[in-house]
């Protein structure tokens, strides 16, 4: 099922991040950082378990998991939250719950262009 995500990726493409940021509260200096930033991502399968290493200039972070059960992430940000990876239609599903508020983030893979 998660098959096609195991690969490194290069963020390409972040739609209303900076917009995101500061809706969760996240200061000036760390939003215009966040903004340039372009994360690899990596995904791995051990066993039962998904691993998704975030790698960036400004901070790597690291969790392992099983599609549809929640589990204990602290964010690039330092939220803790509650979170649940789904996978639906070749779309990765991330929700993650804090003090009263959630948020999805989706992440799917790009076709690479030929050349």
């Amino acid at each position: 099922m998660v098959d096609q995500f195991v690969d490194t990726w290069k963020l390409t493409d972040s739609q209303g991040f900076d917009e995101y940021m500061q809706s969760l509260g996240v200061g000036f200096a760390t939003r215009k950082a966040g903004a340039i930033a372009k994360p690899n991502v990596i995904f791995s399968v051990n066993g039962d378990k998904i691993l998704l290493k975030t790698e960036s200039t400004l901070k790597t972070s690291e969790v392992a998991f099983k599609l549809g059960e929640e589990f204990d992430e602290t964010t690039a940000d330092n939220r803790k939250t509650k979170t649940i990876v789904t996978c639906d239609g070749g779309v990765l599903n991330q929700l993650q719950k804090w003090d009263g508020k959630e948020t999805i983030i989706q992440k799917k893979k790009k076709k690479k262009k030929k050349k």
